[in-house]
Parts: structure tokens; C-alpha cells; sequence
């Protein structure tokens, strides 16, 4: 069971009481007869001293859950009110079904509470045999009553406001844990789509060059061109990344980016590029989803299915937005096999804009790329 701090001040505050008023009793001469003695006096602050003590010493070096102070704290109220000539003392009985909801639950605090008041029950009936017929006595029941029915409420409401703060805080944890995972798939789907695409480019425009050194040097040196351009584009592409994560910058239109995406410097394989319609209402995280998404199915025609036609059309509605990317390539087969961390990556960065994918593709047949985002749900958020 998770154990629970107690209001700080309640108990200081109803010894402080205690002890003003007892004290007030002994030095107004209310108590009956000549006073109490002496020695009852200095037991009675001694007891209320000591109650303080406990109150500090629980609080630093005490776990929660332990009976030791609680058995220890009812022992000296029982002293305390054994001394007392004022009969104020009974209240600090409150204080064991009040603590102990915080340590044990309210379980324990009930039985706690039905003990004291038949504790005070069983001393008026061994002291006081008709007291039941006595006004004090029977206010003084009455009131401790009261006053277990406002601790344990107190207790109650304290402790149901540190469960929620701790459900809060759990909450938080668990919100800052799953931030920090989808931040980092956002960065490894921002690898893999710009700084991978590069690679591969370059990757490719090297084994151009290698396969041509001897046959094609014109052909080689070409190629050999072309990667070093990759790799200018590459380092842009980390520029600019590095620079969306320390502030906005201004997005381009899609139309641009798709072509300079498919002026990617490369031969092979020859891409053209279509875009209708009014970027008007599509937000930053919407628009990079179907540039990603082309993106990742150019890479895949350069890289795998050795296309010598690709596509790229992109029609913008006021309702959605739908790419199209088609290539004349190898193809693949559809069986769910075949899915790379760029799929993966395409697929989630679509999803989280609310749109869908799908691949139609088999062996020989090429590969056609449907991917679908609704207007208006990305908003201008980070892609």
C-alpha cells in the first residue's frame, strides 16, 4: 500500500491549542479545589513537549508506514489527557485515525476512530456511572465525534489530492517519455528520407563511375560530377535541417521542391513532375509527408528497380491531396515481405497527418505509389 504525507500544521496547531488552554485553566484558577499540583502541571507540559518532538522527529528520520509512532504518539496523548485538569486534551485523540489514514489507509483510521470513542466511553462508565445523564460528558462525546468526523475527512480529501498529484506526475512522465519517442522517430524518418536519399544517389553515381572508369572515361568523370553535387546537396539538406530545429524558416512551395527533386542530377532514371491545384490550407507537416513520400519512391526506383521512366503527379484539392508516383521499373511483390525503414517511415509520417498508402506493385509490372492526406489536419506543425 502507498503510504501518504500528513497535513503538517494540524497536529503543531492542536498542540499549541492544548497546551494555551490547559495552561489558561491552571492560571485562572478554574480547576476545582486549590489547583492542581505542581507536579501535574509540569507533566502535562512535559507531555505536550514531548508530543512536539515526536511530531519533528517522525517528519526526519521516520518511514511513513511505521507503527512505532503511532503506538508512541497514542501512549502520550493518554498521558497528556490523564493530566490535564481542563478536559481540552480529549481532542488530541482526533489525531491517531487522522495520521494514521495517511500511513494505513482508511481501514485502519475507522477502527482507529471506533477505539477512541469507545475508549472515552469505557472511562466515563468506570468514573462517571450515570454519565450519560451529565451535560459535560456528554458534549464532550459529542464533540469528539465531531472532531473524528472532520479529521478523517480532512485526511480523505488531503489524501485524494496528493493521488491525483501523483497520477499527474505519472501522467507527465509518461507524456515527456512518449515526446521524446516520437521525436526520435521524427529524426531517424528525417534521416533516412534526406540525408539516405543522398547516399543512395551518391551511392549509385560512384558504381556508375566505377563500371565506366576503363570503358567511358567521359561517362566515368560524369558520374564522378554528379555524386560531388550529392553530396553539396547532402550537406544543404543537413543545413537546413539543423536550422528548422533552431528556428521556423520559410517552407518552399511543394511544386519546387518536387522538382528540384527530380533534377537530382542523375541520368537515370528520367523523371517528370505534375502538380495542380492550391497548397492553400495544407499545413507544413502535410506537405513534407508527400514530399517524403515521393521522395522515398524516387530513391527506390533509382536504387532497386532500375526504372528508366518515373512520375510524379500531385493533385491538391480543398478536401485532400492525392501523389501519384509511377515507375516503370522492376517491381516487387506486395506480400507485406518486403517493407525497408523507408516504407515504414513513408507509412508513419502519412499516418500521423491522417492520410493512407497504398503500393501496387509485382514482379516485371513496376510499382505505382498512392498516397492520400485530407486538407486541413497537419496544421503547421512540424512535420
Amino acid at each position: 500500500m502507498v503510504s501518504y504525507a500528513p497535513v503538517p500544521w494540524v497536529s503543531p496547531l492542536l498542540y499549541a491549542a492544548v497546551l494555551a488552554g490547559g495552561l489558561y485553566y491552571v492560571a485562572t484558577d478554574l480547576a476545582p479545589g486549590s489547583g492542581p499540583p505542581l507536579w501535574r502541571t509540569a507533566g502535562f507540559v512535559a507531555g505536550i513537549a514531548a508530543l512536539f518532538a515526536l511530531e519533528v522527529v517522525a517528519r526526519r528520520g521516520v518511514r511513513a508506514r511505521e507503527w512505532l509512532p503511532l503506538l508512541v504518539r497514542g501512549g502520550l496523548i493518554v498521558v497528556v489527557v490523564a493530566l490535564d485538569v481542563s478536559g481540552l486534551a480529549q481532542v488530541l485523540f482526533v489525531l491517531l485515525p487522522f495520521t494514521a489514514y495517511f500511513a494505513f489507509g482508511r481501514g485502519v483510521a475507522l477502527v482507529l476512530g471506533v477505539l477512541c470513542v469507545a475508549g472515552l466511553l469505557t472511562g466515563y462508565v468506570l468514573t462517571a456511572p450515570r454519565w450519560y445523564r451529565d451535560l459535560e460528558h456528554v458534549s464532550d462525546l459529542l464533540m469528539l465525534c465531531v472532531g473524528l468526523v472532520l479529521a478523517l475527512s480532512m485526511a480523505a480529501v488531503a489524501v485524494g489530492e496528493q493521488q491525483g498529484r501523483r497520477a499527474l506526475e505519472a501522467y507527465a512522465a509518461q507524456v515527456a517519455e512518449l515526446s521524446a519517442a516520437a521525436e526520435r522517430n521524427r529524426l531517424a524518418r528525417d534521416i533516412h528520407d534526406s540525408l539516405g536519399h543522398h547516399l543512395t544517389a551518391i551511392s549509385v553515381q560512384l558504381e556508375m563511375a566505377s563500371e565506366f572508369r576503363t570503358l567511358e572515361p567521359d561517362s566515368a568523370q560524369r558520374a564522378v560530377d554528379e555524386a560531388r553535387e550529392s553530396v553539396k546537396r547532402a550537406l544543404g539538406d543537413v543545413r537546413k535541417s539543423v536550422r528548422a530545429l533552431r528556428e521556423e524558416t520559410p517552407r518552399e512551395p511543394l511544386a519546387t521542391t518536387l522538382a528540384d527533386l527530380a533534377r537530382d542530377g542523375e541520368a537515370r532514371p528520367r523523371v517528370t513532375v505534375e502538380v495542380t491545384g492550391s497548397e492553400d490550407g495544407y499545413g507544413t507537416a502535410e506537405l513534407t509527408a508527400l514530399y517524403r513520400a515521393a521522395q522515398e519512391a524516387l530513391t527506390n526506383a533509382r536504387r532497386h528497380a532500375r526504372a528508366s521512366r518515373v512520375t510524379v503527379t500531385v493533385h491538391l484539392t480543398e478536401r485532400a491531396a492525392h501523389l501519384v508516383v509511377g515507375d516503370d521499373g522492376l517491381g516487387f511483390a506486395t506480400d507485406g515481405a518486403t517493407t525497408g525503414l523507408g516504407l515504414l517511415g513513408m507509412r508513419e509520417r502519412v499516418h500521423l497527418v491522417g492520410g493512407s498508402v497504398h503500393i501496387d506493385s509485382g514482379p516485371d509490372a513496376g510499382t505505382r505509389l498512392t498516397v492520400t492526406v485530407p486538407r486541413g489536419t497537419g496544421g503547421g506543425g512540424a512535420p
